[in-house]
């Protein structure tokens, strides 16, 4: 049976690495071995990363919602209660986005969130 060395595929995998350290600062992106653990690190960064960009866009909606319901004399909570109670089932992004683009809206939803309560 044939010898098989494995140059060729642990130079394959050894560049993919480098490729993804490319941009990286001093040798973290020129040696294979500092490389590696920094794209480790990176990928452990964008993981958790991933999972805050929810939690912060959820917080800034709920910011934006909160101001909107003070300009029409109602705090957050009370609003959110309002808006289950009569029925709308509008999410946080939309009421924000509402809340920002269309405050004539938003004062309705706002009335009829009152009127449940």
């Amino acid at each position: 049976m044939a010898r098989v060395k494995g140059a060729m595929m642990t130079r394959k995998r050894r560049n993919k690495t480098l490729k993804l350290a490319k941009g990286y600062w001093g040798a973290k992106s020129k040696h294979f071995k500092m490389a590696k653990q920094a794209v480790m690190k990176s990928g452990n960064y964008a993981f958790v990363g991933r999972k805050q960009k929810k939690r912060d866009f959820r917080r800034l909606w709920i910011t934006r919602i909160s101001a909107a319901c003070k300009l029409n004399g109602m705090n957050y909570s009370q609003f959110m209660n309002g808006v289950k109670k009569a029925g709308i089932t509008l999410n946080r992004k939309m009421l924000s986005e509402i809340a920002i683009s269309d405050p004539a809206g938003f004062t309705a939803i706002v009335e009829k969130a009152k009127a449940a309560l």
